[in-house]
């Protein structure tokens, strides 16, 4: 595996990213992997490492390099959780969307990577950002995924439910049962604007697991889940990414 640490230039701010793709002279779909709340880590980077094996060029940022250049929560220390919370309520999904073009923009200059066939993943916060950035650029985002994610259909202007009309990626959702930010009623808001605009999509609502069930370093992490979801997204991008790269 080739991995690297660079600095992403954009008209904001200079955003680490951590890339890794396999060795391979072939020309790799990109992923756009887009971190939870508690902020860009190693245990993040083992879970970019688990999808670049599979034959893709894999991008992880910081997202929250507008206000500070690395950040991981310290759960034990409440000023560090409110400082993630406040981190996290700074970020919009049109920010995101606008870091997604520079990310891609990046790709295209890598001879490695094929910034014309991407997916995309989002975890908890970023679990709208994945559909928002689906929706804003629908002629390169051919897959995108929201695991256990946060703020999916609400009544702002800015919910992506609101924009499932411009999505022609295919689409991966998957929810807790316990989650204290997506309940069902939430979930089944989602479900039916998918269903209304025609979007391609498969929606899994998992029964007696909690919110951050993927996470291996989180006391909610349920293996059986977690390996679904492995199995359900290298299954979603296998299938809309590598016959297209």
């Amino acid at each position: 595996m080739i991995e690297e640490h660079v600095v992403v230039e954009t008209p904001e701010g200079d955003m680490s990213t951590f890339i890794v793709r396999p060795q391979s002279d072939d020309l790799l779909p990109t992923i756009l992997f887009l971190m939870d709340a508690p902020g860009k880590r190693e245990e993040l980077h083992d879970m970019a490492r688990r999808i670049a094996a599979a034959g893709y060029y894999v991008m992880l940022p910081n997202l929250y390099y507008r206000d500070v250049p690395s950040f991981t929560v310290h759960r034990e220390d409440p000023v560090s959780a409110r400082y993630m919370a406040q981190l996290m309520a700074n970020l919009s999904n049109t920010m995101v969307a606008r870091d997604a073009a520079v990310l891609l923009n990046y790709a295209a200059n890598e001879v490695a990577a094929d910034e014309n066939s991407v997916g995309v993943t989002g975890y908890c916060m970023s679990g709208p950002f994945a559909l928002w950035v689906a929706a804003e650029y629908p002629e390169k985002v051919k897959a995108t995924a929201s695991i256990h994610g946060v703020k999916l259909a609400l009544d702002t202007e800015d919910s992506p439910h609101k924009r499932a009309e411009d999505i022609a990626a295919e689409v991966l959702v998957m929810a807790a049962e316990f989650d204290d930010w997506v309940d069902r009623p939430h979930f089944d808001r989602l479900v039916t604007a998918l269903d209304d605009a025609g979007t391609n999509y498969n929606a899994e609502w998992i029964d007696g697991v909690h919110h951050g069930f993927v996470f291996p370093q989180r006391a909610k992490y349920d293996k059986t889940a977690s390996e679904r979801h492995w199995e359900l997204l290298h299954s979603l991008f296998d299938r809309n990414l590598k016959s297209a790269s």
